[in-house]
């Protein structure tokens, strides 16, 4: 990927958001809930501090007010430190 994160900074490619009918009513996307799991996509090297503990290819959970929103080459993603993700799903 050419876009790397710095620091303790992640990348996260959100899981899609299910299709939620109600009745036959199609509940529009700004009506959704964003969703509060993804991928990992592309990882810092961690600080001094702090050593990255997240890779490419994880799938985590992370806080709904969580990270930066941005569109890279079409796709959108999350860009948020390493802290505010909750949790490292394992297989």
């Amino acid at each position: 990927m050419k876009l790397k994160p710095l620091a303790d900074r992640v990348l996260i490619a959100p899981v899609a958001a299910e299709e939620v009918t109600v009745g036959g009513i199609i509940i529009p996307d700004s009506a959704k809930e964003k969703p509060l799991k993804g991928t990992v996509v592309a990882a810092g090297c961690g600080t001094a501090d702090e050593k990255m503990e997240l890779a490419e290819g994880d799938t985590v959970f992370y806080g709904k007010y969580s990270g930066s929103e941005i569109e890279f080459e079409g796709e959108k993603y999350l860009i948020m430190r390493q802290s505010d993700v909750l949790a490292k799903i394992e297989a």
